[in-house]
C-alpha cells in the first residue's frame, strides 16, 4: 500500500511537470517512478506508524522551511558575491572544516539537512557519522551560519508534536 502511494504521487508529479500525455512520455514516467519508488521507499517516511494528522503537520511545515531555505540561499549568494568582488578577497576567504552535532535522529532528516547545507553557497557537507556533520565552509560567516538554526528548523519540520 505504501509503495503504491509513493509511486502514484511520483507519477502524478511526473505527468504534471512533463506536460506530455503521449504513450512514450507516460511510459517513461512509469518506468522512472517505479525505479525511484523501488530505490527510495525505505528512505522516505521510514516511520510509518505516524498518524495522518502528524504527516499533515509535517507537510504544512515543509513549504515554510523551503521558503526560509530559499532566503538563506539568497543571503549566502550575496555573501559569496561580496567575497568574490572584494579587493581584499584573499583576506575574507577563510576555508575551514566545521564539525557539529545536529541532534537529528532519522536518516531522512539528516539527508534534508545535508542537502540544505550543500545547496547554500559557501558550504558543502563532507561527511555524516551518526548525528555529527562535517562541513566545509568558505569563511567565518558561512561557518557561523551552520550552527543550530538550520538543524533546528529541519527538526521542527519532522517533529511529531
Amino acid at each position: 500500500m505504501y509503495r503504491t502511494l509513493i509511486f502514484s504521487l511520483l507519477l502524478i508529479t511526473w505527468i504534471i511537470l512533463s506536460g506530455f500525455l503521449d504513450a512514450f512520455h507516460v511510459g517513461l514516467g512509469v518506468l522512472s517512478c517505479f525505479f525511484v519508488t523501488w530505490l527510495s521507499s525505505d528512505l522516505l517516511f521510514s516511520n510509518r506508524s505516524l498518524r495522518f494528522d502528524n504527516r499533515l503537520k509535517q507537510a504544512c511545515r515543509l513549504p515554510l522551511y523551503l521558503l526560509w531555505l530559499l532566503w538563506q540561499i539568497v543571503l549566502a549568494n550575496i555573501h559569496v558575491l561580496r567575497i568574490s568582488f572584494s579587493p581584499r578577497m584573499r583576506e575574507q576567504i577563510q576555508p575551514q572544516i566545521v564539525r557539529f552535532r545536529s541532534g537529528l535522529k532519522s536518516d531522512f532528516e539528516k539527508y534534508v539537512l545535508a542537502q540544505s547545507i550543500t545547496l547554500t553557497p559557501g558550504t558543502v557537507t563532507l561527511q555524516i557519522e551518526g548525528d555529527v556533520f562535517l562541513v566545509h565552509a568558505i569563511s567565518d560567516v558561512a561557518a557561523k551560519g551552520l550552527m543550530g538554526s538550520m538543524a533546528d528548523r529541519v527538526r521542527h519540520v519532522f517533529s511529531t508534536d
